[in-house]
């Protein structure tokens, strides 16, 4: 049979493209996403480090449609893309809320009332993690972010100037830190 060699090869070639990804503090990412029927590809990943012993807390993993080291140029994007942060330790839900306003405060100093509107709904949606627990973020251009906290889908957050803001707490001006800004656009994750 002269196609069985042929079949042979496709699922070889399948299984090697499937098992392709980036690894990052133990955490494996795939090289690709399905989002809102668009096809991504991970641009980088970046680990979240907390006091000064560095301790990791999660590793986020961010998804384009086309892979780039402009960090202004990913927020402008009129497509898809994707934020998952998968912990490596449990975090409270007010850490979590604080950190993220803090970011807020960092990159939009007296930031606007939708985006204080879009993070008390986001603040409403978290609880405490446990290591192995992921949150993902998905912009969607012209409708907003949603939000997944662990597999389940807890709504979206309205507008392209929050789920921008949101994003720019890793990758913006003023990023939490410099190493995970440097990882999510491309470089190692450190």
């Amino acid at each position: 049979m002269k196609c069985a060699p042929a079949v042979a090869s496709l699922m070889m070639a399948l299984s090697i493209g499937a098992a392709r990804g980036k690894e990052c503090a133990g955490i494996f990412f795939p090289e690709h996403a399905q989002v809102q029927g668009a096809l991504l590809t991970l641009n980088g990943l970046g680990l979240r480090t907390a006091s000064v012993f560095k301790v990791g807390v999660y590793v986020v993993a961010l998804y384009l449609t086309k892979p780039s080291s402009d960090p202004h140029l990913i927020l402008q994007s009129d497509t898809p893309s994707e934020l998952v942060l998968q912990f490596i330790r449990g975090v409270s839900a007010h850490e979590l809320r604080e950190s993220w306003e803090e970011g807020f405060a960092r990159n939009f100093p007296g930031y606007p009332p939708g985006l204080e509107a879009g993070l008390r709904q986001l603040n409403t949606w978290v609880t405490d993690v446990r290591p192995g627990q992921r949150m993902t973020f998905i912009r969607i251009p012209g409708t907003g972010m949603q939000v997944d906290i662990n597999g389940t889908v807890k709504g979206v957050i309205a507008g392209d100037e929050f789920s921008k803001a949101f994003l720019s707490i890793w990758f913006g001006d003023f990023p939490q830190t410099p190493e995970l800004k440097r990882g999510l656009l491309g470089g190692s994750c450190e």
